[in-house]
Order: structure tokens, then sequence, then C-alpha cells
């Protein structure tokens, strides 16, 4: 109990005051506006939840184990948030949280982390060879996910049987990509695809394995409460407050879901562990192309609201200017805080035009 406390004393975590004010918003009907501020505030610090027991369970499964672990949950409470979207046929808040997640992870997660390394640090240095191996895999990942949207407007319209065949082949072919990935990480001590940042650092106040697995538990079943909510709320926000569902899925989704992993990546940068930062930004945009908007579109199936891997123009040119910008700034093996501003400065402009988007 004593080092559960400790994990809560955590600033991301005090946001966890914010699940009484959402019972009470949901019980005394406050109105959706307030259910959905809370529930994504709420999110965060459950977010942070996963991500400590994850890590603590690592320093029982061993670091190989461990990587695998945090890299298959460290993006748990996203995936929560998309399904529940699939449930309600909100399809294009899912592909927009998706590409959202990626963009997020290599402009804002990699270039916060470049920028206020470099301005404690200075030049900071990477593995270059690493870096390498990622280019190569997000350019193949630019291409998975671009080839059914360009081509579905030959075969014929999104919800065809043939553009759906497409989507599940090339589902398949990325799926296969991340499992042979995950061989390649228990073969060998890094990997392209998952990282440990348990591994990385020592932890004074790990939790008992019995104590991990009750608050994965109870933190993923609160994220599945919250996602609810959250999603259940999103039609009124976009009718009321004018900001399109597009945004909410590209920008605030992805922040919310994955806000605890983006301050991992930033410390570890600040601690001068660059080649760490890196693969947390990299790895987390490669697992959600090749693992879990793949997984997606099979469970999107069984749900009876089917999810292609057709996503728009503006989406697939947000998605190639991001591989672009990371694989030129991380192409020499170093990284200065003008790299980092640079890619901030992307998502910045990103963001104000997607704000702008009509719905």
């Amino acid at each position: 109990m004593k080092k559960f406390l400790v994990i809560i004393r955590k600033p991301i975590n005090w946001l966890i005051i914010a699940l009484p004010f959402v019972l009470f918003a949901e019980l005394f009907h406050w109105g959706d506006f307030w259910i959905f501020i809370f529930s994504c505030i709420g999110i965060i610090p459950m977010a942070g939840l996963i991500g400590e027991a994850t890590e603590s369970l690592s320093v029982y499964t061993g670091p190989k184990i461990g990587g695998l672990l945090n890299a298959t949950l460290g993006n748990a409470a996203e995936l929560i948030i998309t399904l529940v979207a699939i449930q309600a046929g909100l399809l294009e808040l899912v592909k927009a949280s998706i590409t959202g997640s990626i963009l997020g992870n290599l402009l804002l997660v990699l270039g916060a982390s470049i920028f206020l390394g470099g301005l404690k640090h200075g030049v900071q240095s990477f593995d270059r060879r690493q870096a390498s191996n990622h280019a190569i895999l997000l350019i193949i990942v630019v291409i998975g996910l671009a080839i059914p949207s360009l081509f579905s407007h030959s075969i014929g319209p999104d919800d065809s049987v043939e553009v759906e065949a497409l989507s599940i082949g090339v589902a398949i072919v990325l799926m296969l990509l991340y499992s042979l990935g995950l061989i390649y990480t228990l073969r060998t001590a890094s990997s392209p695809i998952s990282y440990s940042p348990a591994g990385a650092t020592v932890h004074q106040h790990d939790l008992t394995k019995g104590e991990a697995i009750i608050v994965l538990a109870l933190s993923t079943l609160a994220v599945v409460w919250l996602s609810e909510l959250l999603v259940g709320a999103v039609e009124h926000v976009v009718s009321n407050l004018g900001i399109s569902e597009f945004f909410l899925g590209i920008i605030l989704i992805p922040l919310v879901g994955n806000v605890a992993e983006h301050l991992v990546a930033v410390q570890v940068a600040m601690k001068n562990q660059m080649d760490l930062s890196v693969e947390i930004a990299v790895s987390s945009s490669l697992q959600i192309a090749l693992f879990v908007a793949p997984v997606l579109v099979f469970i999107s199936l069984l749900m009876g609201n089917p999810l292609t891997l057709v996503f728009n123009q503006f989406e697939l040119i947000a998605l190639i200017a991001a591989v672009v910008v990371a694989a030129l700034v991380s192409s020499d093996g170093e990284s200065n805080w003008l790299e980092g501003a640079a890619l901030i400065g992307v998502y910045l402009i990103l963001g104000v035009g997607f704000f702008l988007l009509p719905s």
C-alpha cells in the first residue's frame, strides 16, 4: 500500500481527483460538456497507472518480455477509447485518432524531447543505425496506410466488400511485420518496434506482482468506463462548440490517451538518455500503425461496424510530412534544440489546419 501511495503522489496522478467529478456530472446531469471534460482529465492518470503497473510487472518478466509488455499495454487507454468509438459507429473519429497518435509521437513528443533535451545538454546523440531502421519501417507504414486510401477510389465505395477486403489484406501484412519485429526483439538486445523504459532506469518503488496486477485491472476498468462516457458526449461537444469530430480525434484523444507515455519520453531526454527517448516516441508510432490499426480492423468486423484503412487526403499529407521530417531530423544520429522546435512547429501548423477544417 505504501508503494502505491508513492505512485499516487506523482504530479500527473493527482488528476485522479477528476474521477469523483465525472461521477457527480453523470449522477446530477451537469451536461455532456462537463462529462467530456472530466472524462478526458480522468483518463490521463489512469493511463499513467497502467504504465506504472506494466513497468512493475516487467521487473518480474525480464527486460525483453518486459519491453514487449510495455509496448503492448503502452497504448491501452487509447485502444479502449477507439474500441468504444467503433461500437458507437464513430469510425472517422477512430481513423483520426490513429493518424493523430502517429503525428503526436513523431512530431510533438519527439520534438519536445529533442527541444528540452537540447536546451539542457546541447547536441545529443543516439543510435544512427536504429534511427535508420525506424525510418524504413515508418516509410512502410505510410505505404501500407496510403495504398487502401488511394486504390479505393478505383475499386469502389469505402463500404464495399472489395475495399474491406483490401483493408483486411493490408492489415494482415502489417500485423505480419509486427510479428517479425517481436521475433527480432526476442533474439536481439534492442528492437525497432518495442522498448523497455523499466529496463533503462532503476525504480525504487516497484509494486509487487500482485499489486501491479490489481492496479492494472482497476485502471483498465476505469478507462473503459471513462471512455464510454467520453465517446457518448462527443456528438454534443461537436454540435455545441463547433469543434469538428475530426479535430477531436486527431489532436485531443491521442494526447489524452498517451500523455503519461509522452512525459516519460521527455523526462529521459532531459536526463540525456536520447536513445531511449527516440525509441519511446518512434516505437509507439510504429505500434499504432503495425498492430493497433490492423487489430481494430478485425475487431470492427466482429462488432458489426467494419473499419477500413481508407484515410482522407489531409491525413495522408500529414502522415507523409511527419515521417519525412522525423526521418531527416534523426538521419545523422544527432539532435539539437532547433530540430526539436522544427518538429513542434510542424505539429502546430497541422493542428491549426485540422482545427479550421469543417466537420
